[in-house]
Formats: structure tokens, C-alpha cells, sequence
């Protein structure tokens, strides 16, 4: 395992920027460890819904953390608005950062995560293999 620091700057879509990592390392599997920060737009998909919910405010970053595989990533993120209303959910898409946001991902180069269907939960679950790492 590698730790692996990184801040995004104004207007990086977060969950883009966080899945392009892999490809920049050429690596197949990650965790976010935390994350703090700021975002103008936050695009969460809360528990049951099919469908994102945008928030667009001055936002507080509380928690960021998930996994990241070639298949996407699944991160869950916790956010503020100014007047201190606490959002969570799912991390999709168009989430885009105002002024930083600081992440700390955990690289993971022999090891490589997918997603496949599980049948007793009944949704696209992760899979951990150990495989030797990419050339």
C-alpha cells in the first residue's frame, strides 16, 4: 500500500478526478481514506433513490471515503451547507470543487478491485482479488 496525498482545484469534478488516478498510476484498485474540503455542487444520491440530488451552495466537505476500481469509483460524502445542514450519500458525477479539496488515498498496486453482482444483497458488489501489479 501506497499512501497517495492530493488536492483538486477550483471546478474538478471530484469523482472524475478521484477515478482518473487509477489510470494515472496504472493501478486497479484504491481507497479514499478521508477527504476534506470545499464544493459549489454537490451531486449525492441518498439511500433508496435511483437518481442524484444537486446541492448548490457554498458547501463543507465533512467525509469522503470509498473505493476506486477500473469499473468507477464508490465513495460516500458527507457535506455542510452554510448554515450547517449535514447532506450524505453517494458520490456521483458533477460534484465540483470551490476552492480545495484534500484527499488521502491508500494505492493498492497488487491488488485489483471489480464489481459484481452478488446475489443475496442483490446489487453490483465489490471484489477484491490479490494479483501481481500492472506493467
Amino acid at each position: 500500500m501506497q499512501a497517495y496525498p492530493l488536492r483538486l482545484s477550483p471546478g474538478d469534478d471530484l469523482r472524475v478526478a478521484l477515478e482518473d488516478v487509477l489510470c494515472q498510476f496504472k493501478l486497479r484498485a484504491a481507497f479514499v481514506i478521508q477527504g476534506i474540503g470545499s464544493l459549489s455542487v454537490a451531486q449525492l444520491r441518498f439511500a433508496g433513490d435511483e437518481d442524484p440530488t444537486e446541492l448548490r451552495d457554498n458547501l463543507e466537505i465533512l467525509t469522503l471515503a470509498g473505493s476506486i476500481s477500473s469499473d468507477g469509483a464508490h465513495l460516500h460524502m458527507s457535506v455542510a451547507n452554510p448554515q450547517g445542514r449535514v447532506f450524505g450519500g453517494h458520490v456521483a458525477r458533477g460534484c465540483r470543487v470551490r476552492t480545495t479539496a484534500e484527499i488521502l488515498l491508500a494505492l493498492l498496486p497488487e491488488y485489483s478491485f471489480s464489481r459484481e453482482y452478488d446475489i443475496s444483497s442483490g446489487f453490483m458488489e465489490l471484489v477484491v482479488r490479490n494479483e501481481p501489479p500492472l506493467e
